[in-house]
């Protein structure tokens, strides 16, 4: 029996807003219109919160990443049979490529200790806008974080050295020379002088000429002096650029200086935001999917419905002007709203304005207009061991040309353990992103990062299986894979899909939340423009303090 049909009607049956899907984009939307007095409706066809941004068991994680990747369904035919158009409503593929490697049976018989992300390597800045939202929304008390414990980046020499982000890092970073020391000094001087011009006379007296600001970032940092050294760890650790900054000819996204030091500004004012971060990032304890989670729990409490395991089965539409209307459930209830947000998994057809039914028109979301082929490679790794001796939680980077000459983009890598509560204790989740073209180029970053990070047992022998159970942990060893998987992410951008509908993006390629959080507000506005979003509560930040472990 269809579990749906046993859902009592939904009351009421009008409302302001429909949001079908709880990832982050959407359950953040959820709560934005909730918080503005709007009624809303939150629907998932999934018995979970989180869709594409979610954190699951590594049975459920596994079982997710493999449903997802099937095959484009088919379409079914718009149904004019009712008193409205009733427009099928199906999902698509945004995975491919999945490919699952397990040298050990010891992580999938923890399978239940896991919490895995979707979307990751993901981080917050402490300083960054998301921060400042959790804050500003209250949703900071359904939550706790971790400090990031270091930052570090691929020497290309097969070693993870640190970062030197901030005064006492430099000094202390034995792996510089005196005069690389002095030049980053200096910069980081220049640029703080350049915000405190803006602070204290409006920018009259800014050290940096709008000339330099409007030039490469990368062209900037040469006119500085700095070493090539000293300028892969400014664009790829701190400013997190993606492209082969140095080479036109592939670079595919050039960082101009003014948004080159606005990052450099962003991560220097994270460091010590909080008293008990040590560095600048932070994770949310049990995963990135507490925070949807989280923006629903919010907007519960603002008012807003919400129905898991509750399919659409068609959105209605009326039959004279074609404007959207409402949604028709797995339940066979019909309910209506002014506006629909779709996750960007959810693809339908309509007949063109003035088209017999049978001329039909695929509407979904953009996978945008500069970049038509880019994608997200994406690998998740588990071990017994940690990257660096003594180092639990960490951010690392692979710049461009670092592991062969012909890679483009930069290789984002968090490692995690076990007290951020995301798997057993004695095991550490590793994660791997970078942008790619097409699948084939995707895997052949991510296997040259996995094979520069990890010892690879032989699969299918029990013995290199003890092995890599019972490695020794010296600082020269690098950790044995116990299990992996690799996957390609389509990198899907929001998208007006018709007047009322709006699909939301996908997770990007960032490991921070900036970019999307932009993308989420800027919906926000077009759904409601004028609304203020998220008003002002009472709320303070030392209440997020708290919630910071030590």
């Amino acid at each position: 029996m269809d579990e749906t049909a046993s859902y009592p009607p939904i009351e009421p049956s009008n409302f302001d807003l429909i949001v079908v899907g709880t990832g982050l984009p959407e359950s953040i939307l959820a709560a934005a219109a909730a918080a503005a007095g709007k009624s809303v409706l939150h629907l998932d066809p999934n018995p979970s919160y989180g869709s594409h941004y979610a954190s699951f068991p590594l049975h459920e994680f596994i079982s997710y990443i493999q449903s997802q990747s099937s095959s484009e369904p088919s379409i079914p035919q718009p149904d004019a049979d009712s008193g409205f158009t009733r427009v099928p409503l199906t999902t698509r593929s945004l995975y491919s490529s999945v490919e699952i490697t397990s040298y050990s049976s010891e992580p999938l018989e923890q399978s239940r200790k896991f919490n895995i992300d979707l979307s990751g390597p993901r981080v917050l800045l402490c300083a960054d806008a998301m921060i400042n939202l959790i804050l500003k929304s209250e949703v900071n008390q359904y939550m706790e974080f971790k400090s990031i414990d270091g930052n570090f980046f691929y020497d290309g020499e097969g070693n993870l050295e640190n970062v030197p982000d901030s005064r006492s890092a430099i000094f202390k970073d034995r792996k510089l020379s005196f005069t690389e020391k002095n030049q980053l000094m200096g910069f980081f001087k220049l640029v703080q002088g350049h915000f405190e011009a803006f602070a204290t006379d409006g920018g009259e007296s800014k050290s940096i000429s709008e000339e330099d600001l409007d030039s490469p970032f990368v062209e900037f940092l040469s006119k500085m002096g700095l070493s090539s050294k000293l300028k892969s760890i400014i664009l790829y650790a701190i400013t997190m650029a993606d492209y082969d900054q140095e080479n036109g000819d592939v670079c595919k996204s050039v960082l101009n200086t003014k948004d080159g030091i606005d990052r450099l500004a962003l991560y220097h004012s994270s460091v010590g935001r909080f008293p008990n971060a040590s560095g600048a990032m932070i994770y949310p304890i049990y995963g990135q999917g507490e925070l949807p989670q989280a923006f629903c729990r919010r907007a519960a409490v603002k008012g807003c419905i919400y129905v898991l395991r509750m399919p659409v089965n068609s959105l209605l539409m009326d039959k004279a002007t074609g404007n959207y209307k409402g949604v028709r459930l797995a339940s066979e209830q019909e309910l209506f709203s002014h506006k629909l947000i779709l996750a960007p998994s959810f693809v339908f057809q309509l007949p063109p304005p003035h088209a017999s039914p049978d001329a039909l028109q695929i509407v979904y979301c953009d996978f945008g207009s500069n970049n038509t082929t880019e994608k997200l490679a994406r690998s998740v790794c588990i071990t017994k061991h940690s990257l660096k001796l003594d180092v639990a939680n960490c951010l690392a980077f692979f710049p461009p040309r670092s592991l062969f000459p012909e890679q483009v983009t930069a290789i984002h890598v968090l490692q995690l353990s076990s007290n951020v509560a995301v798997c057993p204790s004695g095991m550490f989740l590793t994660y791997l992103s970078a942008i790619c073209e097409d699948d084939v180029q995707g895997k052949k970053l991510l296997h040259a990062a996995i094979n520069a990070l990890f010892c690879i047992p032989v699969s299918g022998s029990s013995e290199n299986d003890n092995s890599a159970e019972n490695q020794s942990e010296t600082r020269d060893a690098k950790p044995a894979l116990l299990w992996s998987v690799l996957y390609t992410q389509e990198l899907a951008k929001f998208q007006d899909v018709l007047d009322n509908i709006i699909s939301t993006p996908m997770p990007d390629g960032s490991p921070y939340y900036h970019d999307l959080l932009g993308a989420t507000e800027k919906i926000f506005e077009e759904l409601y423009s004028g609304e203020e979003f998220f008003p002002k509560t009472a709320s303070s930040e030392e209440g997020a303090v708290e919630e910071l472990e030590d």
